[in-house]
């Protein structure tokens, strides 16, 4: 075979195996190209799915927040105001009954008033000067009173141990002395007169219970 006609053969044989070389990388080179656009494309896929995911999470929770907000706002509350002390009702036409009070100054004051109200709620409901330290219950002396009449005072329940431990401690004490947070008003005493004593000691039953300790 000439020599032209050789070396013109072998140069068409590198040539091919070089553009097949070349064809090889090429095929790599996509595969390689296709492989990592596809995990990206994953990847992507991945981070869109949390993001959808976190953004349906928060709504949820947003959602729960404005329904809580909502139900508390339609949710009704209601407070129902302590009786205050002194207060007292008004008696119905026909059921009165009469109770007097002496200051310390022997000034009297006649009041009709109902059933069941007692005299230190009376008394601080018509601005007297009966303190009641304890707000009424039975634990000082400063509501004492006097009943004027020994007959009036015998239709009275009799005091039970709390009162006449607290009447103990009372100023001016008598034998009809009675404290007016105790004497409930009913139809036998209708009449009652009672005297306000000249003074009166604020002395409670805590204050002897810090001693005994």
């Amino acid at each position: 075979m000439p020599l032209w006609r050789e070396a013109s053969l072998q140069l068409r044989y590198a040539a091919s195996k070089a553009a097949a070389g070349d064809r090889i990388c090429l095929a790599h080179s996509r595969r390689f190209l296709s492989s990592s656009v596809t995990r990206r494309g994953v990847q992507n896929a991945g981070q869109n799915i949390s993001i959808r995911r976190s953004i349906h999470i928060w709504n949820g929770l947003r959602s729960q927040g404005q329904s809580h907000s909502a139900a508390l706002a339609r949710r009704r509350f209601s407070a129902t105001a302590g009786q205050a002390h002194g207060h007292i009702t008004p008696p119905k036409p026909g059921e009165e009954i009469n109770v007097t009070f002496i200051d310390k100054d022997g000034e009297k004051y006649d009041f009709q008033v109902s059933e069941g109200d007692n005299l230190l709620d009376i008394a601080q409901a018509n601005d007297l000067e009966m303190e009641g330290a304890c707000g009424g219950s039975c634990a000082c002396s400063t509501c004492h009173v006097i009943v004027e009449d020994p007959d009036m005072y015998d239709k009275m329940p009799e005091p039970d141990d709390d009162e006449n431990d607290m009447l103990d401690l009372a100023f001016g004490l008598t034998e009809t002395s009675r404290l007016g947070c105790q004497v409930k008003m009913n139809k036998e005493l209708d009449g009652l007169v009672v005297r306000l004593p000249s003074m009166t000691r604020n002395l409670q039953a805590s204050d002897f219970e810090d001693k005994k300790k």
